[in-house]
């Protein structure tokens, strides 16, 4: 091969990667990062955020009332929630009864701060560890 040959080979290849992107990448600001991806990519991404939206971890709920009457617990439920409303309150149902807890601990050391407060209403109440979600946590 000719020097010419070997240099214009060289001049087309060297050249080709510095046009590759100027066609669909706009000049910005200097330091300024643009980022091009698919919108599969971002599809993705806002689905993953939908799922993982809401936080459930193994924490503390504290147990105000079990027995099997679904009235008599939404009544708890409506008293309480009346009394204590920065707390959230939640009726569960576990065969044969209908439960009423309250609270979204991380820890047993602030359930059983709050469970101090509560026995005073409801002397019964104890600790339970169950999945909670720390995102609805009202206080």
């Amino acid at each position: 091969m000719t020097r010419f040959t070997v240099l214009l080979i060289a001049l087309f290849f060297g050249a080709y990667p510095l046009t590759a992107q100027t066609d669909s990448v706009k000049v910005q600001k200097p330091g300024a990062i643009a980022i091009i991806q698919s919108p599969a990519i971002k599809e993705l991404a806002q689905k993953h955020v939908a799922v993982n939206e809401k936080v459930h971890t193994i924490g503390y709920r504290i147990k105000i009332h079990f027995g099997g009457d679904k009235k008599e617990a939404y009544e708890i439920q409506e008293k309480f929630l009346e009394e204590n409303d920065s707390v959230a309150a939640y009726v569960s149902y576990n065969q044969p009864y209908f439960n009423v807890t309250i609270g979204n601990y991380r820890t047993k050391l602030e359930a059983y701060r709050y469970l101090k407060q509560v026995q005073s209403e409801y002397p019964a109440a104890f600790l339970i560890q169950c999945d909670v979600d720390l995102a609805e946590n009202k206080q």
